[in-house]
């Protein structure tokens, strides 16, 4: 019975939130797609995506903890470098940077059907394959913080494969950039977000709290390409003394039967919580 339960928690949580996240995008989609049409119009659209994640991450109810630990420099734009562990990397920096944004993300998001090409339009797609389309990428990126708007890039280039863990090595592009738009860096530290929702076939969503830190920004100013492997490196550093013991694994697939197979390598069994709050506490 209590597998049964946890089960059927799980799975009335992952439709939870998925409708959460589907339906206010249905609901603007028109709005959305006609705000993509004009790079003019761009500013709107982030700000309408801003609020997009502000209300599917309130919906979910789980708690967010947020660390500032300084204040973002003002009247300049950033780099924001941060480490990527999850499908909700995305929105929870839009929910959480102040301000117009651009982002760096992969080709295959522009792909996806029906919202791809309102995030092509928007933001900045590379296929890390290709070095033409890497090049391309950082043009973009330079020229978008030369006009004055701050720019999220995952130097890792994918999802780690042991999240919360282990980075994946940092690309060099990002940091040359900064250096080269004079900008300062700011990491950011995402610990728990493949708890809720990891990178995995299929689609399996945990109940889980989220965490992000802001660290203090690292000035670029005087630096030149020969200083971008030791502030890579800092960065590095920085984000990944944000990682928490409790963020280890990956929750584990849920059955509604004891199952006697050995978890997959890589995954750890999803906490219990008391029966009581198993169906208002897990997820699918």
């Amino acid at each position: 019975m209590r597998y049964l339960l946890r089960y059927i928690g799980h799975r009335l949580y992952t439709t939870w939130a998925t409708f959460w996240f589907v339906m206010p995008f249905v609901v603007t989609y028109p709005l959305q797609l006609a705000l993509s049409r004009k790079p003019q119009w761009h500013r709107h659209l982030h700000t309408l995506n801003r609020y997009w994640s502000k209300l599917f991450i309130f919906m979910w109810g789980m708690p967010v903890e947020t660390v500032r630990k300084s204040p973002l420099p003002a009247g300049q734009p950033c780099l924001y470098v941060a480490n990527h562990s999850s499908y909700i990397d995305i929105p929870l920096l839009f929910r959480t940077i102040p301000g117009w944004l651009n982002i760096m993300g992969k080709l295959s998001l522009a792909r996806v059907p029906v919202w791809g090409p309102i995030f092509g339009r928007a933001y900045i797609t590379v296929d890390r394959d290709n070095a033409i389309s890497r090049g391309r990428a950082m043009v973009q990126a330079r020229r978008t913080l030369e006009a004055g708007r701050s720019v999220i890039i995952f130097p890792e280039g994918s999802i780690s494969k042991k999240p919360g863990e282990e980075m994946g090595e940092f690309k060099d592009g990002a940091f040359q950039l900064a250096i080269a738009a004079g900008v300062p860096i700011v990491p950011i530290t995402m610990p728990l977000n493949h708890r809720f929702m990891p990178d995995v076939d299929g689609l399996r969503v945990r109940y889980s709290p989220l965490a992000i830190t802001l660290h203090e920004p690292i000035p670029t100013t005087g630096l030149t390409a020969a200083d971008a492997p030791a502030l890579r490196q800092r960065v590095y550093d920085i984000i990944t003394s944000g990682f928490r013991p409790e963020a280890q694994g990956i929750p584990e697939p849920s059955h509604w039967r004891p199952s006697s197979a050995p978890a997959a390598p890589g995954t750890t069994p999803t906490p219990q919580a008391p029966q009581k709050q198993e169906l208002a506490s897990t997820n699918s």
